[in-house]
């Protein structure tokens, strides 16, 4: 039989428990990458996802592979992240809604702000309040003016009770002091559908969805939701400029891990999705869907996130908004 005496066995176990952190540290992993995007294929965030895994995969030498993981406006993904392997070897491209919005509106089997690792900001993107020219109205300033004096009579489209597009519009309420009425719809298609027949008046679109009716001119843009003009856009004003200072409603998808990654693959992951964010093609890329790279740090991400939380929650307390 052999005997080992305690110095042995604690140096065994101290020296296998060594090596092991090592390897869970290893960056990159040693297998495949897996992007996780809680959206259908073909859509921004998938998009956006696949040009930014391309570089990365040229960028580590590793493979880089986008999973779609869509359903219930992105919590399936978030979920699945929460509880996947924290080894570096899965990340998350997350959005507004499941990280921001939705821990207000239902229960979820996940904490946000604890079982998911913000890495950094990926990209952001405003909406475009679009208007049909049967309104009447021909800019930001009228649209507001007729809201103040016929309450009720304006409607505006949501790709659903809960989500960013219904949000923003109870936000200008809230701000503007205005009473336009809320009209839910499951997704931008349906949503753009009824605005174009005249059944709803105003609607805060993804600026590719809107694009092709602002240029036919099917649709009126009167105003973008972020804090700066769209790129696209340079002529529509924001709400911020249009007298509602720090109105600020962007849409946005950032980079996360499963919460219990080790801090040295989260600061390596930092890194290298910086670098690929600040990449000229890359950018030029993203610019083509409309979309613009905000990289920054893993604190600037959490504090946003967290920030992001307190805005729409209390917009969803004060407005009374359930995700019936």
């Amino acid at each position: 039989m052999l005997h080992f005496s305690k110095v042995a066995i604690t140096s065994f176990f101290i020296g296998n428990c060594f090596l092991f952190n090592v390897n869970a540290q290893e960056f990159p992993p040693k297998k495949t990458i897996t992007i996780v995007v809680g959206f259908s294929a073909g859509g921004s965030a998938d998009s956006a996802a696949r040009i930014i895994a391309k570089k990365l995969s040229e960028d580590l030498g590793q493979n880089v592979i986008v999973d779609n993981k869509p359903g219930a406006g992105g919590n399936i993904a978030h979920a699945y992240t929460a509880t996947a392997p924290a080894d570096g070897s899965v990340i998350l491209f997350g959005s507004i809604g499941p990280l921001s919005i939705a821990p207000h509106l239902m229960k979820l089997p996940y904490d946000p702000q604890k079982d998911l690792a913000p890495l950094t900001m990926g990209v952001t993107f405003p909406n475009v309040l679009v208007v049909i020219p049967e309104l009447g109205v021909k800019n930001f300033k009228e649209y507001i003016a007729m809201a103040k004096k016929n309450p009720g009579k304006i409607t505006f489209a949501s790709t659903g009770s809960g989500s960013a597009s219904h949000l923003q519009g109870e936000l200008l309420n809230v701000r503007a002091d205005i009473d336009t009425v809320h009209i839910p719809y499951k997704g931008g298609s349906p949503a753009m559908v009824d605005l174009l027949g005249g059944r709803v008046s105003s609607y805060y679109s993804a600026l590719a969805t809107a694009d092709p009716y602002i240029k036919n001119g099917k649709l009126i843009p009167i105003a973008t939701t972020g804090l700066k003009r769209a790129p696209t856009l340079p002529n529509v004003p924001t709400i911020a400029e249009s007298g509602y200072p720090g109105f600020d409603a962007s849409n946005w998808y950032a980079f996360v891990a499963p919460g219990k990654t080790p801090d040295v693959i989260l600061e390596k992951w930092n890194k290298a999705l910086v670098a690929v964010l600040k990449d000229k093609v890359t950018n030029a890329q993203l610019a083509e869907h409309g979309l613009t790279p905000n990289p920054g740090s893993r604190e600037d991400l959490a504090k946003y996130i967290a920030s992001q939380s307190v805005t729409w929650g209390k917009i969803i307390a004060d407005r009374k908004i359930t995700d019936d």
